[in-house]
């Protein structure tokens, strides 16, 4: 029972692609990456070639799956406490961004390791409307806006430390599918809020920014609650985001719009020890 890998995007879709769908909120990570592998190709987040992997159990179903897009940490999915174990005596693996129980198995078998980054995945429930309602109004954005979105999802990979060579194809792609609104007051766009495509009846909220000048006057709650509204209203069974757990500010704004805790994921990287 141990580890398939391979750097085919069609024959991996192929064999774990229904147990991703199985699972979208716990694998909407692996869900996101693998449909922009498919439609970008293998070199859309990098010159590195992508390695993909699923684990099968004793009955021979799939019950784990990874995807790693050089330079990017590996993204395990959902996976079996087995798969886990296995996974661990795999000697490239380095480095990991997992459900927090998965993820401090892995690195208990590193001498050293270091927690990079702690999120919290949430679920939109009982969507409750901003209060006090924000000034100003939403709309979709277009093809017009392009530069302006630009800027701002540059800046937003500044500041959570992400990098900002996709922003071009981020907005392009986004826009595309109607996927990035705005929120305006007097005109002037002041947020924004970017939904993935839906895949497996699932979409998730990114890139939510608000330029510094305009922060603290509920633009971000606004522009977030009305994505999600969106995203609901056309099919969407399950809205979900991620927010960094270090940003007390993010987590309260979506706990008060309706949002609800899935679980936690830590991104952790083995040092030499």
């Amino acid at each position: 029972m141990s580890w398939t890998f391979t750097d085919d995007i069609d024959a991996f879709l192929e064999t774990a692609g229904p147990f991703l769908a199985a699972r979208p909120a716990e694998n909407t990570l692996l869900l996101t990456v693998t449909a922009t592998l498919r439609d970008g190709g293998p070199h859309a987040y990098g010159a590195g070639v992508p390695v993909l992997g699923w684990w099968r159990g004793a009955d021979g179903d799939v019950a784990g799956a990874l995807v790693t897009t050089p330079p990017y940490p590996p993204v395990l999915g959902s996976a079996a406490p087995e798969a886990v174990a296995a996974l661990a005596d795999e000697p490239w693996l380095s480095g990991v961004n997992a459900e927090r129980e998965a993820a401090v198995a892995l690195a208990a078998r590193w001498p050293r390791h270091r927690v990079d980054e702690e999120l919290r995945l949430y679920r939109l429930g009982t969507a409750v409307p901003p209060s006090p309602a924000p000034a100003g109004r939403p709309r979709a954005a277009t093809a017009a806006d392009r530069s302006l979105l630009v800027t701002w999802v540059r800046a937003f990979a500044a500041e959570t430390g992400q990098p900002a060579d996709r922003a071009e194809r981020i907005v392009d792609e986004r826009t595309a599918h109607g996927g990035l609104t705005l929120w305006e007051h007097d005109g002037v766009p002041v947020s924004m809020a970017g939904v993935s495509r839906r895949i497996a009846g699932t979409v998730r909220v990114t890139t939510v920014y608000t330029p510094p000048e305009h922060r603290g006057l509920g633009y971000a709650a606004g522009v977030t609650a009305e994505a999600g509204r969106l995203a609901r209203e056309s099919g969407a069974a399950e809205v979900l985001l991620f927010t960094d757990l270090a940003n007390p500010t993010s987590n309260g704004l979506y706990l008060r719009i309706g949002y609800e805790a899935v679980s936690d994921r830590l991104l952790i990287t083995a040092e030499p020890g």
